[in-house]
């Protein structure tokens, strides 16, 4: 089995898998991959371990090296610069007319091309303003239209319990969240009292949602008043007349 190690490029992202090479990496370090969007720095949040190739997306791709002071520079700029390139994507959205929201920016390591992450409510043709973004940075240009989850955990925030959002601090995945989940649990099936900032049902409303499933398969059915009537319950037709 191939000897792997884990990388996450964003704070509860998904981790992905590289081979290490002859590096000696431990959890918590930085380091330079190479992905399909180019050069990344990422963290290290899994040691070297062995996985079968079934669970792995082949061939893997090697570290190129060990994150040095420059690096690290070099993310503190880009980070700095993504500000930037908000507020003029910002402008060009407005001069265009163009109904979307954006979100967020991020640079590649190298800079070579800027993501821009937005949200609409119907499909936009950004093609010009796709033009012109390159022509003002210099770089390659992708807008990517993502959902309002997505801005949730993009963006963060304080849910209703108080906590950081699931899906910002440790979620590195949605899982699906069913109106099922929330009558098992006996919850108000009020919308504003089950569904997240972002309007969709809580994430953690999966978390217990387990607990519930197998007491529920042995437990006995509930008699309802008709039920029981059929039965000669109370209520029921066959009672004892009263003498």
């Amino acid at each position: 089995m191939p000897k792997v190690i884990g990388v996450r490029f964003r704070r509860a992202g998904k981790i992905y898998h590289f081979d290490p090479g002859q590096n000696t990496i431990e959890t918590g370090m930085s380091v330079i991959v190479e992905t399909a969007r180019g050069l990344e720095m990422g963290e290290v949040v899994s040691g070297v371990e062995e996985l079968p190739e079934s669970e792995l997306v082949m061939p893997l791709k090697k570290v190129l090296r060990l994150a040095g002071t420059a690096d690290l520079r070099q993310v503190e700029k880009n980070r700095a610069k993504e500000v930037e390139a908000l507020v003029r994507c910002e402008a060009q959205i407005e001069r265009h007319g163009l109904e979307m929201k954006l979100v967020g920016a991020e640079y590649t390591f190298d800079r070579s091309k800027v993501i821009f992450y937005f949200t609409s409510d119907e499909r936009v043709d950004f093609r010009e303003l796709v033009k012109d973004l390159a022509a003002i940075f210099r770089a390659r240009i992708e807008l990517r239209q993502i959902g309002v989850r997505d801005e949730a955990k993009w963006r963060g925030g304080i849910g209703p319990c108080g906590r950081n959002f699931c899906c910002a601090s440790f979620l590195c995945e949605f899982v699906p969240v069913s109106i099922r989940m929330a009558k098992d649990q006996n919850l108000s099936l009020n919308p504003t009292k089950i569904s997240g900032v972002c309007g969709r049902l809580m994430c953690c409303l999966r978390f217990e949602a387990g607990s519930y499933e197998q007491p529920r398969k042995d437990s006995p059915a509930r008699e309802t008043a008709d039920s029981a009537g059929r039965r000669g319950g109370p209520g029921g037709r066959n009672r004892p007349r009263e003498r």
